[in-house]
């Protein structure tokens, strides 16, 4: 069995004793392993609702980052500290860039902690490519191919010998799960396209069932036209289930809603997925 505890997520829920906030972090559970995907921006929530869980700390196995964004990775600091073991974590080799906004005034907003403070605590796999964190799990790697609808250039920026350069979060990666239902795709923010990512999870994988797709789709701002290739595509791909929230935006929402039915679901705190 595959289980997903959403520990963290912008929606607490309805009546929930759980915590929301801006952010993701899924504890994905797998052949006697865990896997934290993602640290919300901060510790405490992720900490507050694993007790709730019952779930201990010292379980999880791996850390992996999805991308840069403080609200996926600003809890890692405070997370490896608490686990009280040394512990891999793994992402992209581009996490620790500088990553700003301009608008409406010079921000960083990519990951609060230097790769230094980080190697105190965690032994660092960056990697770029494909590869099984354990088995029937793997990373999708950098997400090089993307749909054309989902080329799409953020307002997002970085430092390159010393000039500015429109950063294309070239880190965004996710997680592909292989189960006896099909495939598993859970993804961060799907900066890389959330449908370009699931094509890559075939890709990898050389399985054509989708299961489920879980996390954030990134359609918040985009065009009613973007949201509608969107929904197409994941039928068109024989998605299953759709679990989405956090910065898929209530108007993809309604439009996954709509397609999706019952087979719908709105992610949230303390929401357990089992496979």
């Amino acid at each position: 069995m595959t289980r997903i505890y959403t520990l963290v997520e912008d929606y607490s829920g309805y009546e929930s004793p759980f915590l929301g906030h801006h952010g993701i972090s899924f504890l994905i559970e797998h052949r006697g392993k865990r896997i934290l995907f993602d640290v919300g921006q901060s510790e405490k929530p992720i900490l507050y609702n694993m007790d709730i869980l019952g779930l201990e700390l010292e379980s999880i196995d791996y850390i992996f980052l999805s991308h840069c964004h403080y609200d996926h990775t600003g809890g890692l600091l405070g997370m490896l500290k608490v686990i009280k073991k040394r512990i891999s974590v793994i992402a992209h080799p581009l996490i620790f860039r500088r990553h700003f906004i301009t608008e409406p005034y010079l921000r960083h907003v990519g990951i609060p902690f230097s790769k230094e403070e980080i190697e105190k605590f965690a032994e660092l796999y960056l990697v770029d490519e494909p590869f099984q964190i354990i088995e029937d799990i793997y990373s999708t790697g950098e997400i090089r191919k993307r749909e054309d609808f989902e080329k799409v250039a953020l307002e997002l920026y970085t430092l390159e010998n010393g000039k500015l350069v429109r950063d294309e979060l070239l880190d965004d990666m996710s997680l592909v799960i292989k189960t006896s239902q099909g495939l598993v795709v859970v993804s961060g923010c799907s900066h890389a396209g959330i449908v370009s990512i699931i094509k890559r999870a075939i890709e990898i994988t050389g399985i054509k069932k989708v299961r489920a797709v879980i996390g954030g789709f990134h359609l918040i701002d985009v065009s009613s036209e973007r949201i509608k290739q969107t929904v197409k595509a994941f039928q068109e791909l024989g998605v299953e289930e759709v679990y989405t929230g956090h910065c898929t935006g209530l108007k993809a929402e309604a439009e996954f809603l709509k397609a999706y039915g019952d087979r719908f679901h709105k992610l949230h705190s303390g929401l357990v997925i089992e496979f």
